[in-house]
């Protein structure tokens, strides 16, 4: 394992701004994947060779989390680089609750692509939007040149009658298209093609038609969640795999990884790997029961504020400036790949701006805050505080109990009062949530 002082030998040439041309920037966000999923978190089931290379070509963070453990209110985090419960987009929207236009990032609050065009990046986002479904919400509106995809918070990956997939459908599979068509700029389209593949070619066509300036590509792919549909020659390779829930999963896994695949197969084609800053992480944890996918050795998944529901794959490659093989044990969050990136382009901010830091400067011990609802939690060193729902809170040593499974609330009385201290003062300085859970009564507060 590396600590912070090898991670920063291990940068290589003259320093972040000394670069002769900015780095393009390719941010990966796979859709609840389980922390226990790809091949360089140990899972050997399921092949993900493209994912594990940019492990292995970079940088994995052990103890990497998401901001929040549902999709809509982690994008916000991620693409701001603030605690989204700072402008009350708390929590998760679905289904026609993503046509209110009261509910979506505040218009205020500005996003790494913003920030970046500014300064004559190129910017695009393809995939799942899922940070408000009306107009003023869209991409086009927050600082990306291009978009391809769709604004809720899923997608069917064929269109009906599906006819090539295999399928696993839930009874009362929610209606992902509904007044959620698929997108190219503001044009509704109709996308033939398997939808992880769809994504994979319009983000090579991104890259070739981008190749000769800096260019941020947001990626952020709809698989592995539901529903559950995977390719026929994708699920056929796991025919070793019994359950066929589980086959199906393995094929929606495996086609993400040929797609990440093509991705940094065309970075490479064009002579520019070497010069792109590449970011891998997922959004939340698994659904378990819903996916199959698996959080382990992690307790709990989405939806929750245990490790499975907010500790993610994290993994980063910039191969022309960093040391490959490296394993970071200092948490990180994401909302750290805002000032990183930033500070990779030689764009400036000011100290204090972001909740995240630059990973490649100096660190200090730092406390992570997350709150979703009535669950709330902080991290400060190996000490996790949390309350799920309404339990009490408990107390938790990660460093020897990644589980969770031995509250230290009774034992550590001390560590137990100061963390309080701590999540209380965090608490204070963030406002309430704009709309409920799922997405009623949306409030307009900004």
């Amino acid at each position: 394992m590396m600590n912070r002082r090898a991670f920063l030998a291990g940068l290589t040439g003259a320093g972040w701004a000394q670069a002769r041309r900015r780095p393009n920037v390719v941010l990966l966000l796979a859709d609840d994947l389980g922390y226990g999923e790809l091949g360089c978190q140990g899972n050997p089931e399921i092949p993900t060779p493209h994912i594990d290379s940019i492990a292995r070509n970079g940088v994995r963070y052990t103890n990497g989390y998401a901001t929040a453990p549902f999709c809509m209110p982690s994008r916000a985090g991620l693409l701001t680089g603030r605690y989204q419960t700072r402008f009350g987009h708390e929590l998760n929207a679905v289904g026609r609750a993503n046509l209110d236009p009261a509910i979506g990032l505040p218009e205020g609050e500005v996003t790494l692509g913003e920030r970046l065009r500014k300064t004559g990046y190129a910017t695009g986002v393809i995939g799942k939007w899922h940070l408000g479904g009306t107009a003023k919400y869209h991409p086009l509106r927050r600082g990306f040149d291009e978009f391809f995809g769709f604004l809720h918070e899923g997608h069917f990956f064929l269109p009906p009658p599906y006819g090539g997939v295999v399928s696993h459908l839930r009874k009362n599979e929610p209606p992902y298209d509904a007044d959620n068509p698929m997108m190219r700029g503001t044009a509704e389209i109709q996308e033939r093609e398997y939808l992880t593949d769809a994504l994979a070619r319009e983000a090579e066509r991104f890259i070739e038609g981008n190749r000769q300036r800096p260019f941020f590509l947001y990626l952020p792919w709809n698989a592995v969640h539901s529903p559950m549909q995977a390719t026929e020659p994708s699920q056929k390779r796991f025919a070793g795999i019994g359950d066929e829930h589980r086959r199906v999963f393995a094929g929606m896994l495996s086609s993400l990884d040929e797609g990440v695949g093509r991705v940094l197969g065309a970075l490479r084609k064009h002579g520019i790997e070497e010069n792109t800053l590449v970011i891998f992480l997922s959004d939340n944890g698994g659904p378990t029961a819903e996916l199959t996918s698996s959080n382990k050795p992690l307790r709990g998944g989405k939806g929750q504020l245990y490790e499975g529901g907010i500790r993610v794959a994290f993994l980063m490659q910039w191969k022309g400036r960093w040391a490959a093989g490296r394993t970071v044990d200092t948490p990180v969050i994401a909302t750290d790949i805002v000032p990183t990136v930033l500070r990779a382009a030689g764009v400036r901010y000011r100290e204090g701006e972001f909740d995240g830091v630059d990973l490649a400067g100096r660190q200090r011990e730092r406390t992570l805050f997350w709150r979703y609802g009535n669950n709330i939690a902080v991290r400060q060193g190996k000490w996790k505080l949390v309350r799920q729902g309404n339990t009490k809170f408990a107390l938790y040593d990660l460093e020897s109990d990644v589980g969770e499974v031995r509250d230290l609330a009774g034992e550590a009385p001390e560590r137990m009062a100061q963390l309080r201290t701590v999540l209380e003062k965090l608490n204070s300085q963030m406002v309430p949530p704009r709309w409920e859970a799922g997405g009623g009564k949306a409030k307009n507060v900004g």
